[in-house]
């Protein structure tokens, strides 16, 4: 089984008096009353990230990847807390220096405060981050409508070659391999969309598992589908060189997750808006597809508008 799987079988109807649970079925748990908003992720090295050998970076990456969850909802991180389990390897004074020292560059950046955590003996190495927000609404996922816009923020698909040049699976010039090494450490989150992202947005998410394993979570009880086109979806300069001379297709390399950038649904009406909201900001936004009738089938289609099937949607947990 696999996550969804699980949760569905066998969690899903523990909450069903609990609406600030969303049905398990969002990444966030959100009390109306009390305007609170809380998410839960766990690291753990060998799958999450790669080693240990950058701690200070690793740090970075995990804190980004679950305050992420709350952004995307449009809602401020505003405490974190952490619990940790390894050894005295993992846990020497070295790394716990540098460990201390990313997180305090890392709260100035994000004006997100620590409120707390555990730490457990383990010779595996873990990280638990929950992320609370306050707000008196969130961005729900299923809140997609017929004929909406699909858009994404930044760049895709950088994350995904940093890991491989992280796994020695890619060999590039010192210069392109620090490029994509730090896009995979240090995500960019967009928090100068946050104030703005509720009025824009009917529904949203961040792309962790992939972008189109997360757009079928967007939408996944709705009688809804899709149309993307690959031509539409925004790489960076470096990932078009990467893919020109090592010939890695595109496809794979925006299909593998790990961006942590917000995709949302939007009506056609908001599109001007959102284009100059992206120019004010500085930030870029770009439209890669369409929310369809679910009399047609989803599709991803490529520069030649020939659906693309893919072998593997994105990232999944599988037990």
């Amino acid at each position: 089984m696999n996550e969804f799987e699980i949760i569905k079988r066998y969690f899903q109807n523990l909450t069903k008096d609990n609406k600030s649970s969303l049905y398990l079925n969002d990444d966030v748990f959100f009390d109306k009353s009390k305007k609170i908003v809380i998410s839960v992720d766990t690291y753990i090295e060998g799958s999450h990230f790669v080693d240990f050998k950058k701690p200070q970076l690793v740090i970075k990456k995990i804190l980004r990847s679950s305050i992420s969850d709350l952004i995307c909802k449009g809602v401020k991180p505003k405490y974190y807390f952490i619990a940790g389990s390894g050894n005295s390897r993992s846990f020497s004074a070295l790394n716990l220096k540098k460990i201390f020292k990313s997180l305090y560059q890392e709260q100035k950046k994000y004006n997100i405060y620590l409120g707390g955590g555990d730490t457990v003996f383990s010779n595996k190495l873990t990280f638990t981050i929950t992320t609370v927000g306050f707000s008196n609404s969130i961005i729900q996922r299923n809140n997609a409508k017929l004929d909406d816009d699909i858009y994404v923020t930044g760049n895709l698909g950088d994350s995904y070659i940093g890991l491989n040049i992280l796994q020695k699976k890619i060999n590039v010039k010192k210069k392109l391999k620090n490029y994509f090494e730090q896009k995979y450490y240090r995500p960019t989150l967009f928090f100068g969309l946050l104030k703005k992202l509720k009025t824009i947005a009917n529904t949203s998410i961040d792309i962790s598992d992939g972008l189109i394993a997360d757009l079928e979570k967007l939408i996944n009880k709705q009688e809804l589908s899709y149309k993307i086109y690959l031509n539409e979806v925004p790489i960076s300069k470096n990932l078009k060189k990467l893919i020109d001379l090592k010939k890695i297709r595109k496809v794979s390399c925006v299909s593998n997750g790990d961006d942590y950038q917000i995709l949302f649904t939007a009506r056609p009406s908001k599109y001007r808006i959102i284009i100059k909201l992206a120019k004010s900001l500085g930030i870029k936004i770009s439209k890669i597809g369409k929310i369809c009738s679910p009399s047609v089938n989803s599709e991803f289609l490529d520069e030649k508008g020939k659906k693309i099937t893919l072998k593997n949607k994105g990232y999944r947990h599988k037990f």
